[in-house]
């Protein structure tokens, strides 16, 4: 049943397919399911080395019936939960705390959907503190806004391609410091040591972008 909820049968063959070493988008080929339902279902149950499909299905069926699921446990830190831990990376790669924790949460949800008031109540900040980092996430690609046109609000959601977008946008950005650098190189001079420098980096960067987006557009397909 793609597009719907995962029954026990799919839990029992995203086992058998981890078991056979198959990556995540491998495995949702076979499930004719999006790569992106695969790692948040493993995430949250135990990870690749410690998911078991009759637990997973049990803790899922327990966390629709509550209606606030329980984060996963991060393997190698004591206490703490795979969610603290995704956060922490993504704080450190520079990422604002909050914006780490909004995307995390949407991350980690079943569905990759949450509505702006859904995540003020889950992460327990102010409606405003949300806005701002679903703004920041919605501009970076990392997810996308979609309106509710009955009920006046709006869903944020992550999905697959969302990773692609996520590098477009930051290799136009990229590749716009690299022009400007070009540029300034132009006009103090290009046998001035500044416009040399400038020229170097300015290469350098236009050089790595366009490596960049080859290779996410070969890789692309991953996703699908």
């Amino acid at each position: 049943m793609p597009g719907g909820r995962l029954t026990q049968q799919d839990r029992q063959r995203i086992a058998a397919g981890l078991a056979d070493g198959l990556s995540y988008a491998e495995i949702a080929t076979r499930l004719g399911r999006p790569t992106s339902t695969i790692s948040r279902e493993v995430a949250r149950n135990g990870g690749p080395g410690g998911y078991r499909p009759q637990q997973a299905h049990r803790a899922t069926a327990q966390r629709a019936q509550r209606g606030t699921p329980a984060p996963p446990r991060a393997a190698g830190v004591p206490g703490g939960t795979m969610e603290e831990e995704i956060i922490e990376l993504a704080v450190r790669s520079g990422m604002p705390k909050m914006t780490a924790r909004v995307h995390v949460d949407l991350l980690l949800s079943e569905d990759g959907r949450r509505t702006a008031a859904e995540l003020t109540h889950r992460l327990k900040v102010s409606p405003a503190s949300v806005s701002v980092a679903a703004n920041f996430l919605v501009q970076q690609g990392y997810v996308r806004r979609e309106r509710d046109p009955q009920r006046r609000r709006d869903i944020y959601v992550v999905d697959d391609d969302a990773w692609y977008h996520s590098i477009v946008i930051s290799s136009r950005q990229t590749l716009e410091s690299a022009q400007a650098a070009m540029a300034a190189a132009e006009t103090l001079g290009p046998d001035t040591p500044v416009g040399q420098r400038l020229a170097k980096v300015g290469t350098f960067l236009e050089r790595v972008v366009g490596d960049m987006m080859e290779s996410a557009d070969r890789w692309r397909t991953l996703l699908a």
